[in-house]
């Protein structure tokens, strides 16, 4: 690995990712062969759980590494450099003891600790989990921008193309690596598979004769014969392919009535702070929506109001009668550690009925097939499962309920992206409601239509569109900000450095009056028609009439502005 390198490990959970973090770390031996790094070269590994061995305050958990390791900085240069990660991570609570912490935050100050060390190799271990979006693009830009060499394990598709020049995968016990991010990776992967399906139908045939010419008994010299024979067992014992069934029929469409859910001006408060109020939805068939927020927000108070297991002080939220809800909470709950995984699905139910088809039973294997689980571990015992693999069973449990009204808490976290694209392509046949928590932007951007993020004072604003719609919204009307901003600066020097302009008359100062409420209602209708023509739901005729009235209200905007900044500095 070159001191340039920025990259990125693969794979499914259970693969050995993370074994393969601690022995480029040092802190675990290979049982075979050996691993060498520069003596030199400092090393700094972030552990998926970090720990901290005392009590501290984040902000001296961050600090006293670099002050022990550097010490060539002021004090007050240190403490806020370290002050700035925090907050850029979302802690603002510097003195806080880290016991005290809960584990996304003691994750949040690791990971400000290890950019502090400012080391040659900086090993990540899943460093996007527990974060929400803002912080997780303040990470990417910040490794981004860093010249240090980076290995890292993370299944957020966007970070790993932001931030990777190098892939390796890590696939049955090989390390396959790919030049560039994420996005040249699966073209480099879709060729190579292309060629090995070619491949494997070779040997397949190649096998099958083989065997035949077994089963007969030819004749061969015995070093040919044993090379054959060693070759089918080869053959034999590589892992079987499983074709999977595509399941393109609608899943979670069990009958929903006229009343889904109705929340009507709901508000909740938590030890005398309110996350949110004046909270009103009524939901519809089909609604996909993601939910996003700092952390803390109330994100998961949202939806545990909206299930029934909140009361809410103000307004209220009532489920249909026929609503079924499958709730994937964050943590793993309820499942039975002595018995196999196929048993821990098939006790929810031993198929999904669907209704429609021919092929209208998806049954609980074809179900864990299709999350990667091999036929192998089908029959494993739950207690012998990774932390990922239990909760890709949990969610399977909660899958193969059939549920119509979907709610997902955070359900990226420790799921490899196989298991990710696995539940997208769940999720883009599911006809149900699915409400999701998710600081994954690829995920959002492939699952819903509709955010609801969680702003400033408690309330919840609604944007049409998937996260990356969102994003473009918010820094569009963040520009706007700006640009006014900056032109009222300049308006007000302009103003101040100009000692013989012509004083306003009077009409003109009620001119002047009138023209903030004609922004003001200018900008509305604006906004307003920048909702319709995003929305995708508009038809083609009315779509041509409102982008000439959007490209007209634009223009008399410019001269309404103009005409203001005139007023102003004339005044």
């Amino acid at each position: 690995m070159q001191s340039d390198e920025r990259v990125g490990i693969i794979g499914r959970n259970g693969a050995g990712k993370t074994s393969l973090l601690r022995i480029v770390a040092g802190i675990d031996e290979p049982d075979e062969g050996t691993f060498a790094v520069n003596n030199d070269a400092r090393i700094e590994y972030l552990e998926q759980l970090p720990s901290f061995d005392v009590h501290d305050t984040a902000l001296h958990a961050v600090t006293k590494e670099y002050n022990q390791e550097h010490g060539h900085l002021e004090d007050w240069e240190i403490e806020t450099r370290a002050r700035l990660y925090l907050g850029k991570l979302g802690l603002e609570d510097v003195q806080k003891d880290v016991h005290s912490m809960s584990g996304g935050q003691r994750k949040r100050v690791a990971i400000a600790r290890a950019l502090m060390s400012e080391p040659d190799l900086l090993i990540l271990d899943e460093p996007t989990n527990h974060l929400d979006a803002d912080s997780v693009q303040w990470l990417q830009d910040e490794l981004q921008s860093s010249s240090r060499a980076l290995l890292l394990v993370t299944h957020d598709r966007y970070f790993l193309d932001a931030v990777c020049n190098r892939i390796v995968e890590l696939d049955q016990l090989r390390l396959i690596s790919y030049d560039g991010g994420y996005e040249r990776y699966l073209e480099l992967k879709e060729q190579m598979m292309s060629v090995q399906d070619a491949t494997a139908e070779h040997d397949r045939n190649k096998l099958r004769k083989e065997l035949a010419w077994l089963a007969k008994g030819a004749k061969a010299r015995r070093t040919k014969q044993k090379s054959r024979i060693d070759w089918i067992a080869k053959m034999q014992a590589e892992p079987e392919r499983v074709d999977i069934r595509d399941i393109e029929i609608e899943v979670g469409n069990k009958k929903l009535g006229g009343k889904i859910i109705d929340a009507v001006d709901v508000q909740v408060s938590i030890n005398g702070k309110v996350l949110f109020t004046d909270f009103t939805y009524r939901a519809k068939p089909l609604d996909k929506i993601g939910i996003i927020g700092p952390n803390g927000a109330g994100k998961s108070t949202l939806l545990n109001t909206l299930c029934g297991k909140i009361q809410a002080e103000k307004g209220y939220a009532n489920i249909g009668e026929t609503v079924q809800i499958g709730y994937f909470a964050q943590e793993v709950k309820d499942l039975s550690e002595n018995e196999t995984v196929i048993w821990n699905v098939r006790d929810i139910a031993e198929y999904i009925d669907v209704g429609v088809g021919r092929e209208r039973y998806i049954t609980a294997k074809e179900l864990c097939d299709r999350f990667a689980f091999s036929s192998k571990q089908q029959h494993a015992y739950v207690h012998t499962l990774s932390g990922g693999e239990r909760r890709r069973l949990a969610l399977l449990r909660i899958l193969m309920g059939n549920p119509n009204v979907l709610f997902l808490d955070e359900p990226t976290n420790d799921f490899d992206i196989e298991t990710l694209g696995a539940l997208e392509d769940y999720l883009q046949f599911f006809k149900g409601v699915l409400l999701v928590v998710s600081h994954d932007r690829a995920f959002l951007d492939k699952t819903v239509d509709t955010i609801w993020s969680f702003e400033e004072h408690g309330k919840i604003k609604e944007y049409p569109g998937n996260y990356s719609d969102y994003l473009e919204k918010k820094e569009s009307k963040g520009k706007a900000k700006s640009r006014k901003k900056e032109a009222a600066e300049q308006v007000r020097v302009d103003a101040s450095a100009k000692k013989d302009v012509v004083k306003i008359s009077f009409s003109e100062r009620k001119e002047l009056e009138k023209l903030p409420k004609q922004i003001e209602k200018l900008e509305s209708r604006k906004s307003e028609l920048e909702l319709q023509l995003g929305s995708g739901e508009t038809p083609y005729m009315q779509l041509q009439k409102l982008s000439a009235e959007f490209e007209t209200i634009g223009k008399e905007l410019d001269t309404v502005m103009k005409r203001w900044m005139e007023l102003v500095e004339r005044s």
